[in-house]
């Protein structure tokens, strides 16, 4: 075809585009250049709205081009062609991922050769990073620019990762600023694009509209106890911070208590639980509905996780506990292998403990029910962090899509085009 396209294909008589055409859609085609092949695997429900995000955005930039790969329902809306869809990658707890391995090793490699045979400008794998960088690295050795979005914890533990994660990606897209600096320091090339929750959530929460969906009273005061979204989790903690929760409600009158279930199994998980408690009023069980439980609440107790960086942004007073099996604690702790003093991702990226942590031996009910309190009787404690908890929303906030687009626009733009 002679001159330019954009969108569909056009007549010879079009006219060339302007200026101002080439700045708003750099991806424009000149003669020549073959369509942009983008293939993209998420792994589960989150990195299938990462990817469905990221489609939109890098269609804006190569209004032409085609995407493939491993993801959901929200990647297919957005065009993207699933060739698998992600629920086969989403298997979790050791038992479990070994029931499956031999079909998921299957998968893997006729995957990667049928990207490969794609002939791809660039892979783009969604965290999932047990599978995506296996990938990438056996893609990248073969010539294929390989882009790793959602950087694995290597602020937290093992920072020698990021070299093992260099050598799949040729860039990491990083949803939080302190990440990119330990890959400079392995000679990595590590964007900060931002976290899409932040661009989800308000920076002024509505409490009332919140207590109003959930049925709950406007004027009274609200706890929500949020133990994991995982079985595992649930059973080490589940007992723990519902327990918790029993002793605040005998000392704050009239409270509300909602348990937001990650999912159906697990409010399965946590009804004996709660029967079992002995709770005068018995608590708001629901299925889902997390983000909506924390803004309602006055006070949130939650296990360590992203959980917590959803509670920071819904600017609510939390407390933070976790426990894993004491034989994982002591190797952990033997060898080294965890690198930071704070564990909850407000107080990581804070840099200081705007929310108690309670972690190991210290998560106990009573530990736990008296962090809970001073909460609930101090919330000056909550109103002077308010505008700390801003400061860190807005950092995050930064069109994380739009910014990733660019990033991967950058990475296709200087290495030129395929033919």
């Amino acid at each position: 075809m002679s001159g330019w396209r954009h969108g569909a294909a056009t007549g010879s008589d079009e006219a060339a585009p302007t200026l101002s055409d080439l700045a708003a859609h750099p991806g424009m085609l000149q003669a020549g250049e073959r369509t942009k092949r983008i293939a993209l695997v998420a792994g589960e429900a989150s990195g299938d709205a990462l990817g469905a995000g990221l489609t939109a955005e890098l269609r804006k930039r190569f209004p032409e081009a085609e995407f493939a790969g491993i993801g959901g329902k929200a990647m297919r809306q957005s065009g993207c062609e699933t060739w698998y869809d992600s629920g086969e990658l989403a298997v979790m707890g050791l038992s479990e991922v070994l029931g499956h391995l031999p079909r998921l090793l299957k998968l893997r490699r006729e995957f990667r050769e049928r990207v490969l045979a794609w002939k791809p400008d660039v892979f783009i794998g969604i965290d999932a990073p047990d599978f995506n960088l296996g990938v990438e690295r056996w893609l990248k050795r073969r010539d294929v620019r390989t882009v790793h979005y959602v950087s694995p914890s290597v602020w937290a533990w093992r920072e020698k990762r990021a070299q093992k994660i260099g050598a799949s990606a040729d860039m990491v897209l990083c949803l939080f600023p302190m990440e990119p600096p330990i890959y400079a320091r392995h000679g990595i090339d590590a964007r900060f694009v931002g976290h899409p929750m932040a661009d989800e959530m308000p920076l002024e929460p509505d409490q009332a509209t919140a207590r109003a969906a959930l049925g709950l009273h406007a004027y009274t005061p609200v706890l929500a106890v949020l133990p994991g979204s995982r079985l595992g989790e649930i059973g080490r903690l589940g007992k723990i911070f519902l327990e918790a929760a029993r002793m605040i409600s005998e000392s704050v009158p009239y409270l509300q208590i909602v348990v937001p279930a990650a999912n159906s199994a697990c409010a399965d998980a946590l009804r004996p639980l709660i029967a079992e408690t002995g709770f005068a009023a018995p608590p708001m069980l629901t299925d889902g509905r997390a983000r909506e439980a924390m803004v309602a609440a006055d006070v949130v107790l939650l296990a360590s996780g992203t959980a917590t960086l959803e509670a920071m942004l819904a600017k609510r007073a939390m407390v933070v506990g976790y426990k894993v099996a004491p034989l994982t604690y002591r190797i952990v702790k033997a060898f080294g292998m965890l690198k930071v003093e704070r564990y909850a991702l407000p107080n990581v990226l804070a840099g200081s403990d705007v929310a108690p942590e309670l972690m190991q031996d210290e998560c106990t009910p009573e530990n736990l029910a008296a962090a809970v309190l001073n909460q609930f009787q101090h919330p000056e404690i909550t109103g002077a962090l308010q505008p700390r908890y801003r400061e860190l929303h807005e950092t995050l906030r930064q069109d994380a899509s739009a910014s990733a687009a660019d990033a991967i626009a950058s990475l296709l733009r200087g290495a030129g085009s395929s033919s």
